[in-house]
């Protein structure tokens, strides 16, 4: 778990521009820049006058006082910083919450692998296969499904053909997808926005790449593990998840 203190301030998104600020309306009226900490389009989560949530910036070095963290879609929140969901994977795996992932003794951090890229967590433990886990942010919802990605993402395309080197030779690769948001009840990559990647998502499962999909409890409090979600690879339409 992932927690606030003091517990996040409840302003009003203004514009968000130049992908990492966002102009803000503090609650007194004053407008203040803050760090926006996602390279994303942030499809859906970027509407003018929402409610947004700011964590103060304790960085002595940083420019910006206040970093945005959440927003309010349709009455729900959801958690837009990308640097949260590597973190909050860490935590819950080295404390079994993830099932699939428990029993190593050992996480490392962007381990390097690949063609010049890192892994965002290696678990190695004595007697068992390294495994590779990849995290990636989710923040769109579509429907009632979670969709990633939410724009073209040649990056983590590669990540992908990189996992099913990992799985070509034995060795275990996982793709986790963490989704900042907990009104979803199932998962699809995004056809319509990037059929490359989603087309290698369904390659990399049948390559034996594990995908495991997780939703987040966030209150202005804290950002929180929450259940498994059903994984759907084709496009809409599709009448049953994914095995494995």
């Amino acid at each position: 778990m992932i927690r606030f203190t003091p517990p996040l301030l409840e302003a009003r998104l203004v514009r968000r521009y130049k992908r990492f600020l966002a102009d803000i309306e503090m609650p007194g009226g004053e407008i203040v820049v803050a760090h926006c900490a996602n390279p994303g389009s942030m499809l859906g989560c970027n509407m003018p006058g929402s409610k947004v949530y700011l964590s103060p910036n304790t960085n002595p070095k940083a420019k910006l006082a206040w970093r945005w963290e959440m927003i309010e879609v349709d009455g729900h929140l959801v958690g837009i910083n990308t640097a949260h969901p590597n973190r909050l994977a860490e935590m819950a795996i080295g404390a079994g919450l993830i099932p699939e992932l428990a029993g190593y003794a050992s996480i490392r951090r962007e381990v390097p692998y690949g063609e010049a890229s890192r892994i965002d967590l290696l678990l190695e433990g004595d007697g068992r296969s390294p495994a590779y886990v990849e995290i990636k942010n989710v923040s769109l919802r579509v429907g009632d499904e979670a969709r990633f990605p939410d724009s073209v993402t040649a990056r983590g395309t590669k990540h992908l053909h990189e996992l099913m080197a990992v799985a070509a030779t034995g060795g275990r690769a996982v793709m986790l997808f963490l989704v900042q948001r907990g009104d979803c009840a199932a998962f699809r990559p995004a056809w319509e926005i990037d059929p490359k990647y989603a087309g290698a998502l369904s390659e990399a499962h049948d390559a034996g790449v594990e995908i495991l999909v997780r939703a987040c409890h966030l209150t202005p409090d804290a950002i929180a593990l929450g259940g498994a979600l059903p994984l759907y690879l084709q496009a809409e339409g599709a009448d049953a998840p994914a095995a494995g």
